[in-house]
C-alpha cells in the first residue's frame, strides 16, 4: 500500500507541472451496456475506453473535434472546447438500423495498424450463432481456435495451446475471477455461455503488465453488465442443450441485472432406451449459470456483483461389469467490484475476488471402493488505477496497481476401503492440502515517442513473490513445518514493452518482449484439460516455471481498410516446464511430488493472417508455422523431442456469406499437423505377456487433421426494431465425414494367417459428420423513456 500511494502522490506532482493542459473523460455506453476498447480519435492522437467504458484522454489546452466509434455502432463526431477547464462527456452510440455496411465501418478501421498492442485476439461474438459448431454451440474458445498462434488441444477439446504454451499456462479470467478448468466433460465445450458475455480478448503476445501468473497467454473474459434502459430475454434450443437469459434494469439507468443460464439434456433423453440394458443408471449432464448486477450511485462511483457456478455431473453403470462411478467437478467464481472516478485523469478499481474449482471421483469396481478429491480454491485482493497525463503535448496513459492471492490446493487426496480393510492413502503428503500466497505490484506506460503519433511504446514492470506455508513435509530437506510456517520464497521481475512505428498511413512494424513466472502449475498426461488433471504448487522441490517471449509484425491494410494483412514471428522459451518421468505408473501409494522430473522448451513460428471487414463476404484466412521442442535430462536420454503442443503447419478459414437480410451462410475449414506419438520400436513375448519397447519420445506422428463445417441461418424477420424476433441456424460439422483421430494407442491381435501375436496401432475417431439446428430468439421491452 506505501508503494501505492507515493505512486498516487507522485502522479499527481506531475499533474502540477503540466496544468496548462485539460483533460476529456467520461463514459461511452451503447444499447444499455459500457461499450469496452470503444475508440476517441482526435486527429493523429486518441485512446480506447477500458473494461468499464470509461476513458480519459489530457491534451494541450484548444478546440479539438473528437470522432467516437465502436463496432456495431453508428460513429459519432462532435466539436468540444478544452481551452478553458476539464470536460467530462458521457456518450451514447447508437446502433445502425438500416445499413449493415454503417455498423461494421463503425469499428475503428486502421487499429490494426495504429493500435500499439501485437498477438491480441478481439473475437466477434456477435458473430458466434451463425457460424457452424459442433452440436450447434456456440463457444467462444472455439473461435479463439481459428487464429493464427493458437490451436486446439485435441479434437473437440477446449484446451488451448498458444503459441506452443500448455493447457494451463494460459490465464483465464472471468470478471477477473480465474477459471482453472474451461471445459466440461472431455473438453467437448467451453464453460462460456456466449449470450452472458460482452466482450471477449486474448493476448498471445506481449501481454501488458498487469496480467500475470500464467507463462502463455491471457483469455478476458467479459460478461455483459445487464442492460439499464431495456428488458431483455434471450435464448437458443438446440438439440443438446438449452439456454435462457433475461437482463434488465431494477431501476432505470441507475441499477440493472443479467441472469444467463444453459444445460444440456442430451443424456436425458436418452434414458428411456437404457432402461434394462446394461447400461441402466448411466446419465450425463453439465450446466452453467451466469449472474450479475450493477449499481450506479453517481457518475463517480460503481459496484458490480457478477458470479458463475457451474458443473458437470457424470454417472457411470454397467452391470456387465459390476462397476459404477461418478464424476462431479466445476467451477465457482465471484466478483465484487468497486470504481471510482477520483478526478478527470484518476480512476480507481477495487476488486474482491473468490474462484474454486473441485473434483470428486467416487467409484466402486471388484470390491473395492474409491475416492479421489482434488481442487484449488484462490481469494483475490486488487487495486487498480488509471491516470492520464500530458507532458510536452504526448498523452501519457499510466497504470498501475497491486495484487495478492491466497491459494488452497487440494491437488490429490483419496481415499481406498475394501471389504474387511480401509486403508487410507495420501498422494501428496500428510495433509494434501497446500497454502500458498501470491504478491503482485505493477505499472505501464503507454505513450507517444513524436508529436505525430507514428512512434508509440508500451513499457511496464511486473514485479512478483510468491510463499508456500505449512504444514508441509519437505523431500528435500525431509523438514517438517508446521501450520504457518513459511517454507519457500520464490520472486521474480517480469519486464514487458510493445513498440509500434507507423510506416504509412496504411502499414506499421511492431515488436514486443515480455518475462513471465507461473507459480501454480498443472500436471497432466494427456493433452487437453481434463477433471483428472491435478494443480500442484510450487515448493522446495518444484520451482517456478519462468519465461519469455520475443515478437515481431508487420501490419497493413488494404483498400481502404477492408483488408487486413499481418505477418508475425515469435521465439519463446519455457524454464522449469514439469512433467511424469518415463517409468512414472499411476500408483496411489506413490509421493506424487517424486514422480515429477523438470526441464525447459522453446517454440518460435511464423503467423500469417488476412482478414476481410466489409462487404457481404466477410472473414479470415491463418496460417501458422511452427515447432515447439521440450528437453528435459530424464526424457528421450536427454535429446530434445517434440512437444505435445507442436504443430508445425496450422491452417484455418473461416467464412461469411450474407446473401440477403434473411439468409446467411457461413463455413469453417481446418487443417492441422497430426500429434506426435511414440512410436513402437519392437515388442517381444515373456511368460505369456506382451513387452513393448518404445523409441525415441513423440518421433512419429498420426495422420493430419482436417475437417469442414457449414451452416445456413434463417432469420424469417430481419427487421431488428421488432420486439420479438428470432432465426433457426442450421449446421454440418465435420460435412465430408473425416474421421478424424482424437487420440491413438497400441494393441496387440493374433495374425490369422500366421498364429503370431502382432502389435498394431489403433485410431480412436470421436466425431464423424454431425448435423444440427439451433433455434435461437430474442424479446425486448423498451422502457417508457425509450420508447418516447
Amino acid at each position: 500500500m506505501h508503494l501505492s500511494t507515493l505512486s498516487f502522490f507522485l502522479l499527481l506532482g506531475i499533474h502540477s507541472l503540466f496544468a496548462q493542459s485539460t483533460t476529456l473523460s467520461g463514459t461511452i455506453e451503447g444499447d444499455g451496456e459500457t461499450l469496452i476498447g470503444a475508440s476517441i480519435r482526435i486527429g493523429n492522437t486518441g485512446t480506447t475506453t477500458n473494461t468499464y467504458g470509461r476513458y480519459s484522454i489530457t491534451l494541450p489546452a484548444d478546440t479539438y473535434r473528437v470522432e467516437y466509434s465502436y463496432i456495431g455502432f453508428s460513429v459519432k463526431d462532435t466539436l468540444i472546447d478544452l481551452r478553458e477547464d476539464d470536460v467530462v462527456l458521457n456518450v451514447t452510440l447508437s446502433t445502425g438500423v438500416a445499413l449493415e455496411t454503417v455498423v461494421v465501418s463503425g469499428e475503428r478501421a486502421d487499429r490494426n495498424v495504429r493500435s500499439a498492442e501485437m498477438g491480441v485476439v478481439p473475437l466477434p461474438l456477435d458473430k458466434l450463432k451463425e457460424l457452424p459448431a459442433l452440436l450447434g454451440e456456440p463457444d467462444p474458445l472455439k473461435l479463439a481456435q481459428y487464429s493464427p498462434g493458437i490451436s486446439s488441444a485435441s479434437d473437440g477439446s477446449s484446451g488451448l495451446f498458444v503459441r506452443g504454451g500448455g493447457a494451463d499456462q494460459n490465464l483465464v479470467l472471468l470478471d477477473e475471477a480465474v477459471v482453472y478448468n474451461s471445459g466440461h466433460i472431455l473438453g467437448f465445450f467451453s464453460v462460456f455461455n456466449p449470450d452472458a458475455l460482452k466482450k471477449t480478448t486474448i493476448y498471445k503476445g506481449a501481454m501488458p503488465a498487469n496480467y500475470g501468473g500464467r507463462l502463455s497467454s491471457v483469455i478476458d473474459i467479459q460478461m455483459k453488465d445487464g442492460n439499464s434502459k431495456d428488458w431483455r430475454v434471450e435464448g437458443g434450443v438446440g438439440i443438446v442443450s438449452s439456454r435462457l437469459t433475461v437482463e434488465g434494469p431494477l431501476v432505470e439507468d441507475k441499477t440493472s441485472f443479467i441472469l444467463s443460464g444453459r444445460r444440456t439434456y442430451a443424456y436425458d433423453l436418452a434414458r428411456p432406451f437404457l432402461n434394462g440394458s446394461d447400461f441402466d443408471g448411466t446419465n450425463y449432464y453439465f450446466y452453467d449459470l451466469n449472474a450479475k448486477v450493477n449499481h450506479k450511485f453517481s457518475d463517480k462511483d460503481r459496484l458490480y456483483l457478477s458470479g458463475y457456478f457451474g458443473r458437470d455431473l457424470l454417472n457411470f453403470a454397467s452391470r456387465f461389469r459390476d462397476a459404477n462411478f461418478g464424476i462431479n467437478y466445476g467451477n465457482l467464481t465471484g466478483t465484487a467490484r468497486w470504481n471510482h472516478v477520483i478526478n478527470s485523469q484518476l480512476f480507481m478499481n477495487a476488486s474482491l475476488i473468490y474462484n474454486n474449482y473441485d473434483y470428486t471421483f467416487e467409484g466402486r469396481e471388484f470390491g473395492i471402493d474409491a475416492n479421489i478429491v482434488s481442487g484449488v480454491a484462490d481469494w483475490n485482493g486488487k487495486l487498480d488505477f488509471d491516470y492520464s497525463f500530458t507532458p510536452r503535448e504526448r498523452p501519457h496513459n499510466v497504470k498501475f496497481g497491486l495484487n495478492f492471492i491466497r491459494h488452497r490446493l487440494s491437488p490429490n487426496v483419496s481415499d481406498f476401503q475394501s471389504v474387511g480393510e480401509e486403508e487410507e492413502i495420501n498422494l501428496f503428503g500428510r495433509s494434501g492440502i497446500r497454502y500458498a500466497n501470491e504478491y503482485a505490484l505493477y505499472v505501464l506506460d503507454r505513450f507517444d515517442l513524436d508529436r505525430n503519433g507514428l512512434f508509440s511504446v508500451d513499457i511496464g514492470l511486473r514485479a512478483t513473490a510468491y510463499q508456500l506455508f505449512g504444514p508441509y513435509t519437505s523431500l528435500v530437506t525431509e523438514t517438517d513445518f508446521k501450520e504457518g510456517q513459511i517454507v519457500k520464497t520464490y520472486a521474480g521481475l517480469e519486464p514487458r514493452i510493445l513498440a509500434r512505428y507507423v510506416l504509412t498511413e496504411e502499414s506499421s512494424f511492431k515488436t514486443g518482449i515480455a518475462f513471465t513466472n507461473q507459480y501454480v502449475h498443472m500436471v497432466t498426461n494427456s493433452a487437453s484439460s481434463l477433471p483428472l488433471d491435478i494443480w500442484v504448487p510450487s515448493t522446495d522441490l518444484v520451482e517456478p516455471q519462468r519465461g519469455w517471449q520475443a515478437s515481431l509484425g508487420y501490419f497493413r491494410n488494404l483498400d481502404r481498410n477492408k483488408y487486413e494483412i499481418s505477418v508475425e514471428g515469435y521465439f519463446r522459451t519455457f524454464n522449469n516446464q514439469i512433467d511424469y518421468g518415463e517409468t512414472y505408473v499411476n500408483d496411489p501409494t506413490d509421493e506424487l511430488e517424486e514422480q515429477f522430473v523438470f526441464g525447459q522448451g522453446l517454440a518460435y513460428g511464423l503467423e500469417l493472417y488476412l482478414r476481410k471487414r466489409e462487404g457481404p463476404l466477410t472473414g479470415w484466412i491463418s496460417y501458422t508455422a511452427s515447432r515447439t521442442e521440450r528437453l528435459f535430462p530424464d526424457i528421450n536420454n536427454g535429446r530434445p523431442y517434440p512437444a505435445v503442443q507442436d504443430r508445425p503447419h496450422d491452417f484455418s478459414a473461416l467464412m461469411s456469406y450474407e446473401l440477403n437480410p434473411r439468409w446467411q451462410f457461413g463455413a469453417i475449414f481446418v487443417y492441422t499437423s497430426g500429434l506426435p506419438i511414440t512410436p513402437i520400436q519392437s515388442a517381444f513375448i515373456t511368460e505369456q505377456s506382451v513387452n513393448l519397447l518404445f523409441g525415441r519420445r513423440n518421433s512419429a506422428r498420426i495422420r493430419p487433421y482436417h475437417r469442414l463445417d457449414v451452416s445456413a441461418t434463417l432469420k424469417p424477420h430481419p427487421n431488428t426494431e421488432r420486439r420479438f424476433s428470432s432465426s433457426w441456424t442450421f449446421a454440418v460439422y465435420n460435412i465430408y465425414d473425416n474421421r478424424n483421430p482424437l487420440f491413438f494407442y497400441y494393441d496387440t491381435q493374433e495374425n490369422p494367417i500366421t498364429g503370431k501375436t502382432e502389435v498394431v496401432g489403433k485410431q480412436v475417431s470421436f466425431f464423424p459428420v454431425i448435423p444440427s439446428v439451433t433455434w435461437n430468439f430474442k424479446w425486448r421491452q423498451k422502457s417508457a423513456k425509450n420508447e418516447r
